[in-house]
């Protein structure tokens, strides 16, 4: 982000007004929810995470930058466990600097996720990582992920896969549909994508296996048209603003309707939900 913004020079914050309208979708139907945040948003946007705290939302970590910790082609990692363990303790303290409660939660830029990566997080204090995204189409992944499915797991030391044996960290891992092949429907592009049935339907049954995670960003119901960045990607933001807005609240009041709490990831007794 800093990047950009030595080089960009009008006007830019598709983030103020859109958070600002989910911290109210949130209100309407009382939900408390995780925010996993980039923590150089702080410096360009003063007050916004602030003001997502101060709604008694979860701050969790998004990175110090919107930068890929593992290359995304080789799944190589791109810096060292003890220079991705400075960058990461860094935004950890912003983070709880700026929240006042401790930030425990991570989500790699990306979703590019290492197994060596949950053990740095481990070791600098994170409890959880919500990441992992299991389906047919691609691996943001350095493992095979076999044995993974839905459920929260605990990961084995220096890859992704499950093990009997608890840790300090857990594994949360992204919804999906199987319908023969697994379709990632936990939020984000997928929503806009492929619409709110299938990632509700995806939800439901990834609810069977267990606790699951619905996401989605601030940028994807902004109305306004985006800087002509990204050209190698055209029909990326074809959907969005309102009509993925208005997705977002027919799938949480579905889900309420049925009864099915939805809240932060993580709360303040230790609890997993």
């Amino acid at each position: 982000m800093d990047e950009f913004f030595e080089k960009w020079t009008g006007r830019y914050d598709y983030l103020t007004e859109p958070t600002n309208r989910i911290l109210a979708l949130f209100e309407k139907y009382d939900i408390r929810a995780t925010f996993f945040v980039v923590a150089d948003v702080i410096q360009h946007y003063p007050g916004l995470v602030e003001s997502i705290a101060d709604h008694g939302h979860e701050i969790a970590c998004h990175g110090l930058h919107h930068m890929c910790k593992i290359d995304p082609e080789t799944k190589k990692p791109l810096l060292s466990p003890s220079e991705f363990e400075k960058q990461t303790k860094r935004a950890k303290t912003i983070l709880e600097k700026v929240s006042g409660e401790k930030v425990v939660g991570y989500r790699a830029p990306n979703a590019f996720i290492g197994g060596w990566m949950l053990d740095s997080l481990e070791n600098i204090g994170f409890k959880y990582d919500s990441s992992v995204c299991v389906n047919s189409i691609y691996n943001k992944t350095d493992s095979d992920l076999a044995g993974v499915s839905s459920a929260p797991y605990y990961p084995q030391k220096n890859t992704l896969h499950p093990t009997e044996q608890k840790r300090d960290i857990i594994e949360l891992p992204w919804a999906y549909y199987d319908a023969g092949l697994k379709i990632p429907t936990s939020g984000g592009p997928m929503l806009r994508f492929l619409g709110a049935n299938i990632v509700l339907n995806g939800l439901l049954q990834s609810l069977d296996r267990g606790t699951t995670v619905l996401y989605f960003h601030p940028i994807d119901i902004s109305p306004e048209r985006f800087p002509k960045i990204g050209n190698g990607r055209p029909l990326y933001w074809l959907f969005k603003g309102r009509i993925i807005e208005n997705r977002i609240r027919y799938i949480l009041s579905r889900l309420i309707e049925k009864g099915i709490p939805v809240g932060p990831v993580y709360n303040r007794d230790n609890a997993w939900i």
